[in-house]
Protein backbone atom coordinates (compact mmCIF):
# COMPACT_ATOMS: atom_id res chain seq x y z
CA UNK A 1 0.00 0.00 0.00
CA UNK A 2 1.43 3.34 -1.14
CA UNK A 3 1.94 6.15 1.88
CA UNK A 4 2.04 9.43 1.43
CA UNK A 5 3.35 12.69 3.51
CA UNK A 6 2.68 16.69 3.46
CA UNK A 7 5.50 16.92 1.45
CA UNK A 8 4.27 14.90 -1.29
CA UNK A 9 2.54 16.21 -4.65
CA UNK A 10 -1.36 16.22 -4.70
CA UNK A 11 -2.85 15.24 -7.41
CA UNK A 12 -3.76 17.93 -10.25
CA UNK A 13 -7.45 18.09 -8.88
CA UNK A 14 -6.59 18.19 -5.50
CA UNK A 15 -6.85 21.96 -3.88
CA UNK A 16 -4.48 22.67 -1.30
CA UNK A 17 -6.28 23.12 2.65
CA UNK A 18 -5.83 27.31 2.61
CA UNK A 19 -5.40 28.35 6.34
CA UNK A 20 -6.24 32.24 6.71
CA UNK A 21 -4.59 35.05 9.29
CA UNK A 22 -5.09 38.08 9.32
CA UNK A 23 -2.90 41.27 9.84
CA UNK A 24 -4.57 43.76 11.90
CA UNK A 25 -4.14 46.57 13.76
CA UNK A 26 -4.24 50.95 13.77
CA UNK A 27 -3.59 52.97 10.99
CA UNK A 28 -0.12 53.12 9.48
CA UNK A 29 1.63 50.60 11.90
CA UNK A 30 3.21 48.18 9.39
CA UNK A 31 0.07 46.03 7.95
CA UNK A 32 1.09 46.62 4.52
CA UNK A 33 4.48 46.30 4.63
CA UNK A 34 3.98 42.91 6.93
CA UNK A 35 2.17 41.33 4.04
CA UNK A 36 4.60 42.40 1.19
CA UNK A 37 7.69 41.03 2.97
CA UNK A 38 6.10 37.63 3.27
CA UNK A 39 4.65 37.08 0.84
CA UNK A 40 5.33 34.66 -2.18
CA UNK A 41 3.20 36.75 -4.80
CA UNK A 42 2.90 39.60 -5.72
CA UNK A 43 0.57 40.49 -2.95
CA UNK A 44 -2.55 42.46 -3.87
CA UNK A 45 -2.57 45.97 -2.09
CA UNK A 46 -5.73 48.69 -2.13
CA UNK A 47 -3.25 51.62 -1.51
CA UNK A 48 -5.21 54.86 -2.30
CA UNK A 49 -3.37 58.43 -1.97
CA UNK A 50 -4.72 59.65 1.13
CA UNK A 51 -6.60 63.30 0.17
CA UNK A 52 -7.44 66.25 1.84
CA UNK A 53 -11.03 65.21 2.41
CA UNK A 54 -9.75 61.90 4.25
CA UNK A 55 -7.31 63.92 6.39
CA UNK A 56 -10.96 66.10 7.71
CA UNK A 57 -12.27 62.50 8.60
CA UNK A 58 -9.17 60.05 9.24
CA UNK A 59 -6.78 60.68 12.53
CA UNK A 60 -2.87 61.16 10.55
CA UNK A 61 -1.42 62.16 14.46
CA UNK A 62 1.84 60.45 14.59
CA UNK A 63 1.94 59.81 10.66
CA UNK A 64 1.62 62.85 9.53
CA UNK A 65 3.75 62.11 6.72
CA UNK A 66 2.13 58.80 5.42
CA UNK A 67 0.98 59.46 1.85
CA UNK A 68 -1.70 56.55 1.27
CA UNK A 69 -3.95 54.38 3.26
CA UNK A 70 -5.57 50.55 2.39
CA UNK A 71 -8.99 51.02 1.61
CA UNK A 72 -9.90 47.41 1.26
CA UNK A 73 -7.17 44.83 2.18
CA UNK A 74 -4.00 43.40 1.44
CA UNK A 75 -4.02 40.08 0.28
CA UNK A 76 -0.67 37.46 0.38
CA UNK A 77 0.10 33.75 0.32
CA UNK A 78 2.76 31.55 1.58
CA UNK A 79 2.88 27.89 0.17
CA UNK A 80 3.33 25.96 3.74
CA UNK A 81 3.51 22.61 2.03
CA UNK A 82 1.98 20.80 -1.54
CA UNK A 83 -1.18 20.69 0.65
CA UNK A 84 -1.35 23.59 2.49
CA UNK A 85 -1.52 27.59 2.06
CA UNK A 86 -1.38 30.39 4.47
CA UNK A 87 -3.37 33.41 3.26
CA UNK A 88 -2.41 36.50 4.76
CA UNK A 89 -5.17 38.82 5.06
CA UNK A 90 -4.14 42.97 5.65
CA UNK A 91 -7.19 44.93 7.61
CA UNK A 92 -8.18 48.02 6.79
CA UNK A 93 -6.75 50.37 9.75
CA UNK A 94 -9.08 53.47 9.54
CA UNK A 95 -12.17 53.31 11.84
CA UNK A 96 -14.36 54.32 8.62
CA UNK A 97 -13.07 50.89 7.52
CA UNK A 98 -13.50 49.06 10.43
CA UNK A 99 -17.00 47.57 9.12
CA UNK A 100 -15.22 45.22 7.10
CA UNK A 101 -13.52 43.57 9.81
CA UNK A 102 -16.42 40.89 10.91
CA UNK A 103 -16.45 39.71 7.22
CA UNK A 104 -12.42 39.19 6.76
CA UNK A 105 -12.34 37.32 9.55
CA UNK A 106 -15.02 34.81 8.88
CA UNK A 107 -12.76 31.75 9.45
CA UNK A 108 -9.50 32.95 10.31
CA UNK A 109 -7.55 30.41 12.38
CA UNK A 110 -5.53 33.37 14.04
CA UNK A 111 -4.52 36.96 13.73
CA UNK A 112 -1.39 39.12 14.14
CA UNK A 113 -1.92 42.89 16.07
CA UNK A 114 0.95 45.26 14.82
CA UNK A 115 1.53 48.04 17.36
CA UNK A 116 3.48 51.26 16.76
CA UNK A 117 4.95 51.89 20.65
CA UNK A 118 4.29 55.45 19.75
CA UNK A 119 1.28 55.45 18.94
CA UNK A 120 0.13 52.50 21.08
CA UNK A 121 -3.65 53.21 21.96
CA UNK A 122 -3.65 53.09 18.13
CA UNK A 123 -3.39 49.10 19.14
CA UNK A 124 -6.75 48.93 21.35
CA UNK A 125 -9.29 48.27 18.66
CA UNK A 126 -8.24 45.33 17.08
CA UNK A 127 -7.08 43.64 20.43
CA UNK A 128 -10.48 44.15 21.80
CA UNK A 129 -11.96 42.46 18.27
CA UNK A 130 -10.22 39.60 18.70
CA UNK A 131 -10.58 39.43 22.36
CA UNK A 132 -14.67 39.47 22.10
CA UNK A 133 -14.40 37.25 18.94
CA UNK A 134 -12.13 34.40 20.90
CA UNK A 135 -9.76 34.64 18.13
CA UNK A 136 -6.58 33.67 19.45
CA UNK A 137 -3.94 36.21 18.12
CA UNK A 138 -0.42 37.39 19.07
CA UNK A 139 0.92 41.44 19.07
CA UNK A 140 4.20 41.82 17.29
CA UNK A 141 5.41 45.29 18.25
CA UNK A 142 6.66 46.89 14.87
CA UNK A 143 9.98 48.89 15.75
CA UNK A 144 10.27 51.51 13.76
CA UNK A 145 13.14 53.12 13.50
CA UNK A 146 14.16 56.01 15.81
CA UNK A 147 11.17 54.86 18.23
CA UNK A 148 12.05 53.83 21.77
CA UNK A 149 12.88 50.34 22.45
CA UNK A 150 10.00 48.47 25.22
CA UNK A 151 10.22 45.48 26.59
CA UNK A 152 7.35 42.93 25.67
CA UNK A 153 6.16 42.87 28.79
CA UNK A 154 5.78 46.92 29.28
CA UNK A 155 3.68 46.41 26.12
CA UNK A 156 1.78 43.66 27.45
CA UNK A 157 0.85 45.89 30.13
CA UNK A 158 0.59 48.58 28.60
CA UNK A 159 -2.44 46.97 26.26
CA UNK A 160 -3.65 44.91 29.69
CA UNK A 161 -3.15 41.79 27.80
CA UNK A 162 -3.66 38.23 29.49
CA UNK A 163 -0.65 36.51 30.53
CA UNK A 164 -1.35 33.61 27.40
CA UNK A 165 -0.97 36.45 24.59
CA UNK A 166 2.26 36.46 23.12
CA UNK A 167 4.44 39.50 22.83
CA UNK A 168 6.91 39.60 20.15
CA UNK A 169 9.35 42.20 18.58
CA UNK A 170 9.55 42.38 15.36
CA UNK A 171 10.58 44.11 11.89
CA UNK A 172 7.87 44.52 9.25
CA UNK A 173 10.26 45.11 6.44
CA UNK A 174 12.16 42.13 6.80
CA UNK A 175 10.58 38.82 5.75
CA UNK A 176 12.66 36.42 8.43
CA UNK A 177 11.58 38.50 10.81
CA UNK A 178 7.52 38.56 9.69
CA UNK A 179 8.73 34.69 9.46
CA UNK A 180 9.15 34.36 13.94
CA UNK A 181 6.17 36.65 14.49
CA UNK A 182 3.78 33.56 12.03
CA UNK A 183 6.04 31.20 13.90
CA UNK A 184 4.89 32.66 17.21
CA UNK A 185 1.53 32.75 16.39
CA UNK A 186 1.38 28.78 14.81
CA UNK A 187 2.86 27.64 18.64
CA UNK A 188 0.25 30.13 20.15
CA UNK A 189 -2.79 28.26 18.05
CA UNK A 190 -1.43 25.28 18.97
CA UNK A 191 -1.11 25.83 22.89
CA UNK A 192 -3.83 27.46 22.94
CA UNK A 193 -5.55 24.46 21.36
CA UNK A 194 -3.95 21.94 23.63
CA UNK A 195 -5.22 23.48 26.74
CA UNK A 196 -8.63 23.10 25.30
CA UNK A 197 -7.88 19.29 25.74
CA UNK A 198 -8.03 19.21 21.71
CA UNK A 199 -4.85 17.41 21.73
CA UNK A 200 -2.84 15.13 24.46
CA UNK A 201 0.57 16.64 23.22
CA UNK A 202 2.12 19.63 22.70
CA UNK A 203 4.20 19.86 19.62
CA UNK A 204 6.71 23.00 19.29
CA UNK A 205 7.31 24.74 16.19
CA UNK A 206 10.70 26.11 15.51
CA UNK A 207 12.12 28.08 13.30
Amino acid sequence: MASSNDCDPLPADVLPVGVKVLVAGGFGVGKTTFVNALSEIEPLSTEEMLTAVSAATDRLDGVENKATTTVALDFGRITLSPSHVLYLFGTPGQERFWFMWDELSEGALGAVVLADTRRLEHSFAAVDFFERRGIPFVVAVNEFDGAHRYRGEEVRTALDLRQEVPVVLCDARVQKSGTRVLLDLVQHLITTRSSHGSDTDQPTVRA
